[in-house]
């Protein structure tokens, strides 16, 4: 018995395109402990999204277990997923998706809104939030007034908000310039530090890859190398 903090267990997950299956994970085992940054590599279609959406409860697995401190999370209904997702998971993807027509603290207080937290109080942790992501002067501008790596760390705010346990990054600096990427992914870092957030990170970009202390490379579905530095 594992005593990791998120224990996967023979992850499988099959799609149907017309007539034909494709399978997109073959059976993925693997143990990630409290505050681990670990980054996720390997070719386009070798999995990592899908493998993601899984570990962020998008998308329930064909067969197989993921447990977060004990608790099997595909044995939940779909009311219970989605209150534990809100609760302990944060996505950052490679679009921000940031609503248009809402300025940066907007943007950042919906999880805490649609959570049950109070105006006053989300205002409030946004603030902190977005403070710590060095855009304390750009709360009140909207995506269309930003950067795009400052639209990328509202979205980061946005994922942290709630203080998840998890943190989930698929290719967050695979739409921006090599100054604003390194940027992002230092934010990811030190936010991941600050909250002690389990950092889990897509991309192709070998120099993130080798500043991380565990890389897992994946291959048609499965997991190919699993390195601790």
């Amino acid at each position: 018995m594992s005593n990791a903090d998120i224990v996967i267990r023979g992850i499988t997950k099959t799609f149907s395109l017309g007539a034909k299956s494709v399978e997109a994970l073959r059976g993925i085992d693997l143990d990630i402990n409290k505050g681990e940054l670990v980054c996720i590599m390997g070719a386009s279609g070798a999995g990592k999204s899908t493998f993601l959406h899984i570990l962020g409860t998008v998308e329930r697995p064909t067969s197989g277990q993921v447990t977060y401190e004990g608790r099997d999370i595909f044995g939940m209904d779909d009311d219970e997923l989605s209150e534990f997702r809100n609760k302990n998971i944060g996505f950052v993807f490679q679009f921000h998706h940031l609503l248009p027509d809402f300025t940066a603290l907007e943007n950042t207080i919906m999880p805490a809104l649609i959570g049950g937290v109070g105006m006053k109080e989300a205002k409030e942790m946004a603030s902190e939030i977005l403070k710590n992501l060095g855009l304390q002067d750009r709360m009140d501008h909207k995506p269309s007034e930003l950067s795009g790596g400052e639209q990328q760390r509202v979205a980061i705010a946005r994922a942290l908000i709630m203080k998840p346990s998890l943190l989930l990054a698929d290719e967050p600096t695979g739409n921006l310039d090599t100054a604003s990427g390194n940027l992002v992914f230092d934010m990811l870092l030190k936010m991941s530090d600050l909250y002690k957030t389990t950092l889990i990170l897509v991309t192709h970009n070998d120099a993130f890859s080798k500043s991380m202390p565990r890389l897992i490379r994946m291959k048609d579905g499965l997991i190919e190398e699993d390195i601790r530095r």
